[in-house]
C-alpha cells in the first residue's frame, strides 16, 4: 500500500513538474552564465577546470570598466531615447491603421492588411541601402535621430498586423451603441474600443520596444560617431575586436542591457500573453 501510494505521489510530482523544471533550467541557464561571467576576472573566465559554474572571487571591475573605459552610459541613454521615441510613434500610427483596417468597411481593406504584413517580412538587408539614400536626401544620415525615421519602417507594419487581428476580436456592438447614443466614431473608439484593446496595445508596445532595443543593422549603418552609437553597436565595436572578445565587460554590458526588457516582460506578462493569443486567433 505504501509503495503504491509513494509511486502515485512520485507520478503526480514528476510527470507534470519535472519536464517544466528541466525546461525552465534550460531557458534560464544562458542568463545565469551571462551574469556569472560578468562577475569573473579574465583569468577565471577561461578557467574551465576549477569551478566553471560558479564564481570563486566575484568582482565588479567589469561593470566599472563599462563606465570608465568606454561610453556605456551615453550609449545606454541613446538606446533608451530612440527606443521610446520609435515605440510611441509606431504605436500611435499602428493603432490608427489597425483600427481602420479592422473596423472601417472600405474596398481593399483585407488586401491592405496583407500587404502591410508582407512589408514587415521584407529583409532589412534589402532595405538598408534605399533607406540610407532617403536619410541622406533629408540630411539625417549619420545622425542618431536617423534611427527615429528608420525603425518605424519595420515596427509599424508588424504592430499594425498584430493590432488589426486584436481589434477584430473586440465586439463591435458596444461601439455601435455608443454611436447610436450620439458619440462620433472617434469618440466611441477612444471611450469604448481602445480601453478594451489595452492588452493588444501593450503586446505591440513590448514587441516594438524589444525590436528597437536589440536592433543592430540600421544602427550600425546609419549612425556615425562614438557618442551617437546605440548599445548593441557600441558594445560590439568596443569589446569584440577581431578574434578577441573581452568577455567580462561584454557580459556585464549584456546584463545591464537586458534589464529594461526584463522589467517590461515581468510587469506585463499576463496582458502580453492575452494580447498575443487573442491577436493570433483572428489575425
Amino acid at each position: 500500500m505504501r509503495v503504491s501510494r509513494l509511486r502515485r505521489i512520485l507520478q503526480l510530482l514528476l510527470v507534470p513538474y519535472l519536464p517544466l523544471t528541466l525546461l525552465l533550467l534550460a531557458m534560464l541557464f544562458p542568463f545565469y552564465w551571462m551574469v556569472l561571467t560578468s562577475l569573473k576576472t579574465l583569468g577565471e573566465v577561461f578557467d574551465y577546470v576549477t569551478m566553471p559554474l560558479w564564481v570563486l572571487k566575484p568582482t565588479l571591475s567589469n561593470y566599472t570598466y563599462l563606465f570608465e573605459k568606454i561610453q556605456f552610459g551615453r550609449w545606454y541613454l541613446n538606446s533608451i531615447w530612440i527606443t521610446v521615441l520609435t515605440t510611441v510613434f509606431s504605436l500611435v500610427v499602428s493603432v490608427l491603421a489597425g483600427y481602420a483596417i479592422a473596423r472601417l468597411k472600405f474596398r481593399g481593406a483585407t488586401l491592405i492588411g496583407v500587404l502591410v504584413f508582407i512589408t514587415y517580412l521584407v529583409p532589412k538587408t534589402l532595405l538598408f541601402i534605399p533607406v540610407a539614400q532617403v536619410l541622406n536626401n533629408v540630411g539625417m544620415l549619420g545622425n542618431l535621430n536617423a534611427l527615429a525615421l528608420a525603425y518605424p519602417s519595420f515596427l509599424i507594419p508588424f504592430c499594425t498586423w498584430l493590432l488589426t487581428g486584436y481589434f477584430r476580436t473586440i465586439p463591435i456592438d458596444p461601439e455601435e451603441c455608443a454611436m447610436v447614443d450620439g458619440c462620433s466614431r472617434f469618440g466611441a473608439a477612444m471611450r469604448i474600443t481602445l480601453p478594451m484593446a489595452v492588452p493588444g496595445i501593450l503586446t505591440a508596445a513590448i514587441f516594438a520596444f524589444t525590436l528597437s532595443w536589440n536592433e543592430l543593422l540600421y544602427a550600425l549603418v546609419f549612425v556615425t560617431g562614438e557618442s551617437n552609437k546605440t548599445l548593441p553597436v557600441g558594445l560590439i565595436n568596443s569589446l569584440a575586436q577581431r578574434d578577441f572578445f573581452n568577455w567580462g565587460p561584454l557580459m556585464a554590458g549584456a546584463t545591464l542591457a537586458s534589464i529594461p526588457v526584463a522589467i517590461l516582460y515581468f510587469f506585463f506578462m499576463d496582458r502580453f500573453v492575452g494580447g498575443l493569443t487573442a491577436g493570433a486567433v483572428k489575425g
